[in-house]
């Protein structure tokens, strides 16, 4: 009897056992690699590992477990798993953190031996000296190390730039043919551009481009630069340097010794070997721990169609301090969500045989990523961080099967935080449907959830939270995203409604909040392409920057289904409102339930589970004081000739068209205005000035003043408003309207008197937009009041209002068409 429990114990500790190998930061590669004698290396514990498959080891039949110890492990090449690394679903390999560490797998290199700066520096600012901290630049070898991030105790380090704090320049003008850009003239002298970057916003994307010469010419200098970015950028049509009376791409001057005026920001000099920075407050240089990225890729897991990886886990590690160079090497000219052009220009005439109307031919490539997956099944990332990297976080590319992202926080990343899919092929125009011969190269069935992705794309603006190109059968499911620089999760490529292999995704329960910081054109899901039975179901979206330098300031959306989507289910996804855009969609979308009213269990749910909530606690807030965006109506204005008609009917006709559910119009004279809500509001006015040639048409998308009941002491508002519209021009002076505008962005604080008579008139909104010179003012009362009964409150015992409407005069005029004395005129309601 004893002997048979003496067997039957043996057979369970066989059969539950698994191999183990230690590494420790204190251990030798020369070791056994057992906890009391463990290996150094994660390199040469994978090679254990893969040396006991090799062998059929008994030992292996339930796994290998390399089991990693507290500590920072440098990779100076990436670990490289190969399939004679694959495991099996019995015998998983897993890379994992001891119980109660933290190991990390770093791409950086300590920057040590700083002192104060003593003497005078050429081109360093007056103000600077004194204030910088100086040590000798890394080197591998011998050779001077290239970075463009840094790191000090744990938060990035500054690029020295032309303008402090957030700000930009704009440009002057662009010039296609000869390749240059002039811009108003940097407030420092330059003595040199050799290393100088120009970082241009330009609608839905950056670009990072060197400058290879800058001429000032008076008040002004013309830059060039250089190949290949210079061409590239010059000859693709979209996106483009933006020009437009409401302000031109914005831009900065990145990387020169004469720009490090502030705290925060560092620069490396190449000739001299030397690193400034200028410490931020309570920063130590003597005891500060600073890292310069070495590693793009700490993590390559590559297998081949016809021998996939499979198998590998890796739980609770943190990637960190990876470096991405090809901006410095050849500039960074993105098409969108990161990837970057490796050639494009504009077709003349625009066609090809797959599309038509194709105007912007491009060819591109891929971002580095720290953590790269192809031709893999059954790979597991749980509960490790992807922070400090200058690119991507993973990326999960072809023939990526049944992988799994889950629990993991993003942080602090320069790129993407995940990119999945093929997005197109180096050698394969990006406008081409993709439908590979041979489908295992196809990623499929992924699982992404349950991630809290925070403060990425701070370098590449345009880069996404969660982006998939072509995909199938895979799930984006309570994802908690926030601190975006563009779009929170972005699934599709390819702007065709051709057939092509995705079909079967789901973005399901996501919290996106705090998006867009920089870029518009935007929305927290975006979708490209046709994808038969995918649904977008179940998300919360909230909270929407207001990007201080967007092409279009109105142009932003919290769903998005973009150039031929088709086949999409959207619904049940709760939103602030109903600024959504469907832009040239091919068939079969289905939109349902959509909005404020959904249901508050589906907002309750969305986001992280219960069991990842912890994550919460690593969440940050970078534009704590930016503004957040609440939609407004907008107005339309309508201009017909003088003397002629407005056809009503057919105007209605276009909004209907536009899926602008019920407009309302009002009318004066010769005068249509809609007053309302529309997903795109400039897309709109375009169409309108297409289809009525000679009406000049007119847009108003944001108000420039808004009262509303929260300035009350009673801020409760009725259930049902009436609407009246007035209009107005402004006098001629520019500077007494500049008057004008500087009075009603202090009235809160200057003359609090005039909202406190709003209150008591018991106005529930009132805006005013400003088009040119012609002003908007819409009232909102409560539904069945009258404004003559209710706008004699606003001066009852308050003469300030009284005042304010006198010193409002001298700025107002009445538009054409008006009486002599008429100033403010009424639009009444078109039934």
């Amino acid at each position: 009897m004893l002997k048979t429990v003496a067997l039957l114990f043996f057979l369970f500790i066989s059969i539950c056992t698994h191999a183990q190998i230690w590494v420790a930061a204190t251990g030798s590669d020369g070791a056994e690699g057992t906890r009391d004698k463990p290996l150094a290396s994660v390199a040469m514990a994978l090679r254990k590992a893969r040396e006991l498959r090799r062998l059929n080891d008994p030992s292996i039949a339930r796994g290998i477990h390399i089991t990693v110890n507290e500590g920072v492990y440098d990779f100076t090449e990436p670990l490289f798993i190969r399939p004679e690394d694959a495991g099996t679903g019995a015998s998983p390999t897993t890379i994992e953190a001891a119980p109660g560490a933290h190991p990390v797998f770093s791409g950086g290199i300590p920057v040590k031996g700083w002192k104060k700066l003593s003497e005078p520096v050429a081109s360093l600012p007056k103000k600077s000296q004194g204030r910088v901290w100086v040590a000798a630049a890394p080197t591998i070898n011998g050779e001077l190390l290239p970075f463009r991030q840094l790191w000090v105790n744990g938060l990035k380090a500054i690029r020295a730039k032309d303008r402090q704090g957030n700000t930009m320049s704009r440009i002057l003008s662009w010039n296609k043919k000869d390749e240059s850009c002039w811009i108003p003239k940097p407030a420092v002298p330059v003595s040199s551009v050799e290393g100088m970057e120009l970082l241009i916003h330009q609608w839905w994307a950056i670009a990072q481009l060197r400058i290879k010469s800058m001429e000032v010419r008076g008040d002004s200098a013309l830059l060039r630069f250089h190949q290949p970015e210079s061409r590239i950028q010059s000859e693709h049509p979209w996106p483009s340097p933006w020009i437009s009376p409401e302000g031109n791409s914005a831009f900065n001057l990145v990387n020169a010794l004469q720009f490090l005026d502030s705290p925060g920001e560092w620069y490396l000099d190449p000739k001299t070997r030397r690193l400034y920075y200028w410490p931020r407050e309570g920063e130590d240089m003597q005891t500060a721990t600073v890292i310069a990225p070495a590693a793009e890729t700490l993590v390559e897991i590559k297998g081949t169609a016809e021998q996939p990886v499979s198998h590998i886990r890796f739980k609770g590690i943190s990637f960190q301090h990876t470096s991405w160079l090809r901006p410095s090497q050849k500039g960074h000219v993105p098409l969108q969500a990161g990837m970057y052009m490796l050639d494009a220009y504009k077709l003349r005439p625009p066609g090809t045989p797959a599309k038509k109307a194709l105007e912007n031919q491009a060819w591109i490539g891929r971002p580095a990523a720290a953590v790269e997956v192809s031709y893999a099944r059954n790979t597991c990332f749980e509960n490790c961080q992807f922070i400090h990297l200058a690119s991507t976080g993973l990326d999960l590319e072809k023939g990526a099967k049944e992988d799994t992202a889950r629990g993991n926080l993003f942080q602090d990343i320069g790129g993407s935080a995940l990119i999945a899919g093929v997005f197109s092929d180096e050698a394969m125009e990006t406008h081409l449907a993709y439908n590979p011969a041979d489908e295992r190269e196809i990623t499929e069935g992924l699982l992404i959830s349950n991630n809290l992705v925070n403060n990425i794309g701070n370098e590449d603006w345009g880069c996404v939270g969660i982006g998939a190109g072509y995909v199938r059968n895979t799930t984006i499911a309570h994802n908690d995203l926030s601190e975006l620089p563009y779009t929170g999760i972005s699934l599709g490529w390819g702007w065709t409604k051709d057939k092509n292999v995705m079909q079967n995704n789901q973005v399901l329960a996501n919290k996106i909040y705090r998006y867009a910081q920089h870029m518009y054109d935007v929305a927290a899901i975006y979708t490209l392409g046709a994808q038969p039975n995918t649904l977008i179901a179940d998300n919360r979206i909230d909270s929407i920057y207001k990007a201080p330098y967007a092409h279009l300031p109105h142009h932003w959306f919290y769903l998005y289904t973009d150039e031929g989507s088709s086949y999409i289910t959207v619904k049940n996804n709760w939103t602030p409102s109903e600024k959504y855009l469907q832009n040239a969609n091919g068939p079969g979308n289905v939109w349902e339930n959509n909005g404020p009213a959904v249901a508050g269990n589906i907002q309750q749910a969305a986001g992280l589970e219960e069991a990842y909530r912890s994550l919460l606690s690593k969440k940050r807030i970078v534009y704590a004081t930016r503004p957040i965006n609440h939609e407004l109506p907008v107005i339309i204005e309508l201009i017909a000739p003088a003397e002629q008609s407005l056809d009503v009917p057919r105007i209605k006709g276009a909004f209907a068209e536009s899926q602008v559910a019920s407009p309302r119009f009002y009318q004066w004279k010769n005068h249509l205005v809609f007053y309302g809500k529309t997903g795109d509001a400039a897309a709109l006015a375009g169409k309108l000035g297409k289809a009525l040639p000679g009406t000049e048409v007119k847009l108003y998308s944001d108000a420039f003043y808004e009262f509303n009941r929260t300035h009350c002491a009673d801020t409760s508002t009725a259930a049902q408003w009436d609407n009246i519209l007035l209009t107005a021009d402004l006098v001629s002076d520019p500077k007494l309207q500049q008057e004008y505008l500087a009075y009603h962005k202090t009235q809160f604080q200057q003359w609090p008197e005039v909202s406190n008579g709003f209150c008591n008139a018991q106005f529930q909104q009132l805006l005013v937009y400003r088009s040119g010179r012609q002003l908007m003012l819409v009232i909102s009362i409560p539904r069945g009041e009258s404004l003559d009964r209710l706008n004699p409150k606003t001066t009852e015992n308050n003469p300030r209002v009284d005042e304010w409407n006198k010193r409002m005069a001298r700025y107002q005029q009445g538009i054409q068409g008006t009486a002599k004395e008429e100033v403010w005129v009424f639009l009444k309601p078109v039934e």
